[in-house]
């Protein structure tokens, strides 16, 4: 392959995944057409890309980026899935996707520079929260303490308050408070 060609399909990823640095690597080999398309659609669907790639020259398209620490697992034929809410999601889906078709080799994945190895490791990336769960679980825990709080305050209030409403309404009757 000439390097102006090879240039051309740099230049091609870069375009694609932007400034994106956190993907799926996947193998397609072996999946049918039909099930090719039905595995793309459904990834499509929730805006989640697949671009096949040349591994060294996706490396190198990729130069001083989080992205060449994918190393170790382009090796053959490799696709990588990109987009979603986070790599999470397309984890997610892919592992989903995986039980459905069983040639569908799950090859790693990278998040925050960090490289999830082999089926075992995109499997354990796909149990993480998205960032929207991960901001909700921070929030209840932020708050947890403080409701407590307010609950430990307030109720011995209340448990007065109660007190005070009874004999309020024992003296409303006529009726006599005897001391304890």
């Amino acid at each position: 392959m000439s390097k102006p060609v090879k240039e051309i399909i740099m230049r091609d990823y870069r375009d694609r995944l932007g400034d994106i640095e956190d993907v799926t690597v996947i193998t397609l080999r072996g999946i049918d057409a039909n099930s090719n398309n039905e595995i793309r659609s459904s990834l499509a669907a929730k805006d989640i890309s697949v671009t096949i790639v040349r591994n060294k020259l996706f490396l190198n398209a990729f130069q001083g980026t989080s992205l060449t620490t994918l190393e170790p697992v382009l090796t053959g034929s490799s696709a990588v899935a990109y987009g979603g809410e986070s790599v999470v999601e397309v984890a997610r889906e892919i592992v989903a996707l995986a039980k459905q078709h069983e040639q569908l080799e799950l090859k790693g994945a990278i998040l925050d520079g960090i490289l999830f190895e082999g089926k075992a490791g995109v499997e354990a990336l796909s149990k993480f929260p998205t960032r929207d769960e991960a901001i909700a679980q921070d929030v209840a825990l932020i708050l947890g303490p403080g409701s407590k709080l307010v609950g430990a305050i307030k109720g011995p209030g209340s448990g007065l308050a109660g007190i005070i409403k009874a004999i309020e309404e024992k003296l409303e009757n006529g009726e006599e408070i005897t001391k304890v």
